[in-house]
């Protein structure tokens, strides 16, 4: 099958549109690298029962190119989804495509390393509105779309299992995630919607590369990175069986037994202690 790439149309134009039947979508964010990219790689091919995959990212051009080799077809949002009215746009196409949402992947996000006083406040407030304003904003506006069965994946990380010094704004969103993530899975079992957090350590993708602009990470976390293939297969497989946490890695999942058992002090100061070694 070969994928069409709607990147000229603009989102809720009738181009495409088809009348009196229902588009199953699936609507990947973040989808233009990193873990989104990923999702969108695996699922090709494989997911039949969706008709289409929603792509969206800030990066139209690389959008593009990943669209382009996709056997799914494919229909490109390129836009900033922490700017007023973005959203809006994505509903709209939503309702004129009569399309049926059947999996929301909220991957877009990003963090920075730092001290909080140091890192500016532009990337401060950036994290709040992407981790966690825009991923609560597409959830509340697709979940009326979604069919019985859909499934809502949100990319949280395990540093929201545990307040992080020099990590503290990300990590701070990132438990936002997780504890939506939670009771929302509660909240729309009466409507057949499961709701899976994604809690990887960290994983060979580009965030580094911003992450570390001000700081960096334990040298000790380096050792247990994950590859996106091997995460992502797990959160495929664990939002298929409806779990409400997917976290690859036993290294990881002692780390959410060891913070729930634990003292949050207690692992804050061996924190400490280990930064001050390397």
């Amino acid at each position: 099958m070969t994928s069409m790439i709607f990147s000229r149309s603009t989102p809720g134009s009738k181009k495409g549109s088809r009348k009196g039947k229902i588009v199953k979508i699936a609507i990947i964010t973040g989808a233009s690298s990193g873990m989104g990219r990923e999702f969108v790689l695996q699922m090709d091919g494989r997911f039949d029962s969706i008709d289409e995959f929603w792509l969206i990212s800030r990066r139209e051009e690389e959008l593009a190119t990943l669209a382009s080799g996709l056997v799914h077809k494919s229909r490109i949002f390129a836009m900033d989804v922490t700017k007023a009215g973005q959203l809006q746009r994505l509903e709209t196409a939503i309702k004129l495509e009569s399309a049926t949402v059947c999996m929301l992947i909220n991957c877009a996000g990003y963090g920075m390393m730092g001290r909080f006083e140091e890192v500016p406040l532009k990337d401060t407030l950036g994290m709040i509105r992407l981790n966690c304003e825009a991923l609560t904003e597409i959830t509340k506006r697709t979940i009326p779309y979604m069919a019985k069965n859909a499934r809502i994946i949100m990319l949280a990380s395990s540093a929201a299992f545990l307040p992080q010094a020099d990590f503290a704004v990300y990590a701070a969103s990132k438990s936002y995630v997780l504890s939506l993530s939670r009771a929302l899975n509660q909240e729309l079992r009466g409507k057949g919607i499961s709701v899976t957090a994604v809690c990887p350590g960290p994983v060979d993708t580009p965030f580094f590369e911003r992450a570390e602009q001000y700081g960096q990470t334990l040298a000790l976390k380096k050792f247990v990175m994950a590859s996106p293939e091997k995460v992502v297969q797990k959160a495929l497989r664990d939002a298929y069986f409806k779990k409400q946490v997917s976290t690859y890695g036993l290294p990881m999942k002692a780390f959410g037994l060891a913070s729930k058992a634990l003292p949050h002090s207690l692992l804050l100061s061996v924190t400490e202690l280990l930064k001050g070694k390397e």
